[in-house]
């Protein structure tokens, strides 16, 4: 069958289209992105302003055209951070759905960490052992650890790079001083949260995954995405240290030149730079694995599971 995820993510609203029926790995068929940075768009008061209501009402409808042309049997569609914690959070899934007749379903912080973690496990297999997943989005860092398909442990922490960014690096280049706040609040706030997974022993396999990852580790020298899906792909904690300065003392638009970085997301690079700096060190992490698997391919996973018996 051919299945559709769409995802409203705090960045962009994302949908994939993928080939896919129980026992057989999901095959990635289209892609439509449409930057919407909704975690931008908040108003002070923290509810998404009209104008941002409007885009992401037209932005989903798109994105349901074009799952209809390319096909789509069904689209499962979620939302994520950005409307999970906005103010208005209710108004705003109520007027979607009135005006394009898609129920977003909203994922909580748990369930992007587990079901990002289902993709990792699926991706690797059994023979990775025990994996801990580390993934930035837009709005949140998830964290997750196990052994099995189910996490022993899962935590969602309000580290994202676009939030990040809006909140605390207003400058471009950010201001030195708001580096080092920012870089004091980041790792004070996985510091809370590393017992609950140290706990459980030493992973056997450290994985990371979204975009912020994928840009960190082509910058330090990982495969192009022209490579193939099945390259194999690090991040170095080193490497990643040596980066971060440079990263921080350049524009988003000098970041923007640099090998697979996207316009959209450069100015959110320093932030997601240093979550990913503080999470592989207070994890003790010298060298994670990209993985191109995450949250949507989790989500369809996660459906096929459910589906009966052929």
């Amino acid at each position: 069958m051919r299945l559709g995820v769409l995802d409203v993510g705090s960045n962009t609203v994302h949908l994939l289209v993928m080939d896919a029926h129980p026992g057989a790995r999901p095959l990635p068929a289209y892609s439509h992105k449409a930057e919407l940075r909704l975690a931008e768009l908040l108003d002070e008061d923290g509810t998404v302003g009209e104008a941002g209501v409007e885009r992401l009402v037209a932005t989903v409808r798109s994105a349901v055209q074009v799952a209809e042309d390319k096909g789509v049997e069904d689209v499962l569609p979620f939302a994520t951070s950005a409307v999970r914690e906005a103010a208005n959070g209710e108004d705003v899934l109520g007027r979607v759905e009135r005006e394009t007749g898609v129920r977003l379903r909203v994922l909580s912080g748990e369930d992007e960490a587990r079901l990002t973690f289902l993709a990792a496990r699926r991706w690797f297999g059994w023979s990775a052992g025990r994996l801990l997943v580390l993934d930035i989005g837009g709005g949140s860092l998830e964290i997750a650890y196990g052994l099995d398909e189910e996490p022993d442990a899962a935590v969602s922490l309000p580290l994202g790079a676009g939030r990040l960014t809006a909140a605390d690096l207003p400058g471009d280049p950010p201001e030195p001083e708001d580096i080092r706040a920012l870089r004091k609040r980041v790792r004070a706030e996985i510091g809370r949260v590393v017992s609950d997974f140290t706990r459980f022993g030493t992973p056997d396999h450290v994985v990371g995954t979204s975009k912020t990852f994928k840009q960190l580790a082509r910058i330090a020298g990982a495969a192009r995405s022209a490579e193939g899906l099945y390259a194999q792909r690090e991040l170095d904690r080193k490497a990643l240290e040596e980066w971060v300065p440079k990263l921080a003392a350049m524009t988003g638009a000098e970041r923007a030149k640099l090998p697979g970085v996207s316009e959209g997301r450069s100015r959110q690079l320093v932030a997601g730079a240093l979550v990913a700096e503080g999470a592989m060190d207070l994890f003790g992490v010298r060298t994670l694995e990209i993985c191109p698997w995450a949250l949507r391919e989790g989500v369809i996973l996660r459906h096929l599971d459910h589906l009966p018996p052929a």
